[in-house]
């Protein structure tokens, strides 16, 4: 099964990403300084994230994995660092919200 996930961090900025394994331990490769930055050190002492699978298929080719990844990144504006910790594809500040 080859799945979209989305991840929400306690600030609630998210990523999105892929996994085509399914994997219940697989978080993803934001970028851990990135994420880091948001975060005082007491604050991460205790820290709870949240995974949801929001879309899944058992036949989709990695280009259509891709593709609905990216659209994802887009429709939720995980791209724009005020909402997210995805970095591609690159935000564009002119796109309508």
């Amino acid at each position: 099964m080859q799945v979209i996930y989305k991840i929400t961090y306690p600030n609630g900025k998210i990523y999105i990403g892929q996994d085509r394994t399914d994997s219940i331990n697989y978080f993803g490769s934001a970028n851990n300084d990135l994420i880091e930055k948001d975060f005082t050190r007491d604050q991460k002492r205790d820290f709870t994230i949240r995974k949801e699978i929001i879309w899944e298929s058992e036949t989709s080719s990695i280009e259509e994995l891709n593709q609905i990844e990216t659209m994802f990144i887009e429709k939720l504006r995980s791209n724009d660092p005020n909402i997210g910790y995805n970095r591609r594809p690159k935000f564009k500040y002119t796109q309508k919200h």
